[in-house]
């Protein structure tokens, strides 16, 4: 079959405009499949929100008289709050949807009095870790990596460790929910809600897992839809009666949303010691030394820097049924295997741009800022170099790879995970002793 030179470059921007996956997208693309009717509405949508961005911002600029007023009160002077950042440039997607939240409801970092970072919220909901697991299924075989804090919660880890104020919501009412986001969006906030991924309008369902979800951010309404940031960089319009259905379909925290009522900040200690929970859990986890709550211990090697190791094996091995090499025998197998693990080490969800590790570095940097926590810059450059290390290793891998010379590139993608996992061990290590002298008694 023939294949065009920029075949990952157009799969991608095809991604941007369809919501498939990268594997759907390459295939299409291959076989000339038109995109589908779901594209269309999806790329029409975002030219209609981006249409009224616009508008709101000419009707600022006094290039437009302003239309009749929301019937929803405007907040009062006293209570003007920033207006809602757009959604760009974002490393890790949970903590960049929190950052425009919170610096839309005036929250800000005490050491700074600016808002808090997308890096600083990150390194809160546990920064960075290690996962890979890998399944058997009767069409495919999934390759499965997260270089994100994992299992931990992240998000509650995340909103608990800001210090703000969080107002939650769960119901199985539909009506009630409806209600409760109303009452949020009346007050001038955003309004963070909990969906499965399948059941959003601009998303083909075939082409993901069920059970998938994702936190959407509600910023507003236009005439008689919602506006939702859903990190794609543009405001998608919905009907209120499909968010309705996206939200129904979360069986687990039912109708879950979340909004921040007020600017209160944390206090400067409470952040700093926060920021010593987070960071200490998280070089636990790396290192083996704190315990994997809920994960039993015949997984606990695929986990942490036990985990790097333990993959760095499976690829080199070519003979065992547990090594890469006859797991991926398959060149179908092989093909969406490796295009799936790319996904996950590029994709803003489980991982991120250098395995999130030079966002770790910022967050270090930033955490230096806080009373007695200087020493912490000193780490920063560990993770800003292993940040390029993971860079490497996600250029390796080669969904069209021929799959006959697939054991040499797992070989030269396991040399790179070992000297990855031993600059891993060095830098937390060395974190791990700064730790000790920042706080004793944990």
């Amino acid at each position: 079959m023939a294949q065009p030179a920029n075949l990952k470059k157009l799969a991608r921007e095809r991604m941007e405009r369809t919501g498939e996956s990268y594997t759907t997208a390459r295939k299409n693309i291959l076989t000339d499949k038109p995109e589908g009717p779901k594209a269309v509405r999806a790329a029409a949508a975002r030219n209609y929100a981006k249409e009224a961005r616009d508008a709101r911002a000419a009707e600022k600029t006094g290039k437009k008289p302003k239309p009749a007023p929301a019937p929803a009160p405007a907040p009062s002077p006293a209570e003007e709050l920033p207006e809602y950042p757009a959604p760009t440039d974002v490393v890790q997607y949970d903590a960049g949807l929190w950052h425009r939240v919170l610096t839309q409801a005036g929250v800000t970092n005490p050491a700074t009095g600016e808002p808090m970072s997308e890096a600083l919220l990150a390194g809160l909901a546990g920064g960075i870790g290690f996962m890979v697991f890998t399944f058997e299924y009767e069409e495919v075989t999934t390759a499965t990596i997260v270089t994100r804090a994992h299992p931990e919660p992240y998000t509650q880890n995340l909103l608990t460790r800001s210090g703000a104020k969080v107002n939650e919501r769960t119901t199985g009412s539909a009506e009630r929910a409806a209600e409760y986001l109303d009452h949020a969006l009346d007050a001038g906030r955003a309004v963070v809600v909990r969906v499965a991924v399948g059941a959003l309008p601009w998303i083909e369902s075939s082409e993901v897992d069920e059970a998938e979800t994702i936190d959407l951010a509600i910023v507003g309404e236009h005439e008689d839809d919602l506006l939702v940031d859903d990190g794609s960089g543009s405001l998608m319009p919905i009907s209120p009666s499909d968010l309705a259905a996206a939200r129904a379909k979360r069986k687990k925290e039912k109708h879950w949303q979340a909004w921040i009522p007020s600017r209160r900040s944390p206090k400067l200690e409470t952040l700093t010691a926060n920021v010593l929970e987070a960071i200490t859990e998280t070089n636990g986890r790396l290192l083996g030394t704190a315990e994997l709550k809920g994960i039993p211990v015949h997984f606990a090697n695929r986990f942490g820097i036990a985990g790097m190791h333990t993959w760095a094996e499976r690829l080199r091995d070519t003979s065992t049924k547990k090594g890469w090499t006859q797991i991926f025998a398959d060149p179908q197998r092989l093909s969406a295997g490796l295009a799936q693990l790319h996904g996950f080490m590029t994709d803003t969800r489980f991982g991120g741009f250098g395995g999130l590790r030079g966002l770790y570095a910022d967050f270090l940097d930033e955490c230096a800022e806080l009373p007695g926590l200087e020493p912490l810059a000193e780490h920063a450059a560990d993770y800003a170099q292993l940040s390029a290390d993971w860079i490497d290793l996600s250029e390796m891998i080669d969904p069209d790879v021929d799959p006959e010379v697939r054991s040499e590139l797992f070989g030269r993608m396991a040399d790179q995970m070992e000297r990855i996992a031993q600059a891993e061990e060095r830098a937390a290590t060395a974190l791990a002793g700064t730790l000790a002298t920042l706080n004793p008694a944990g």
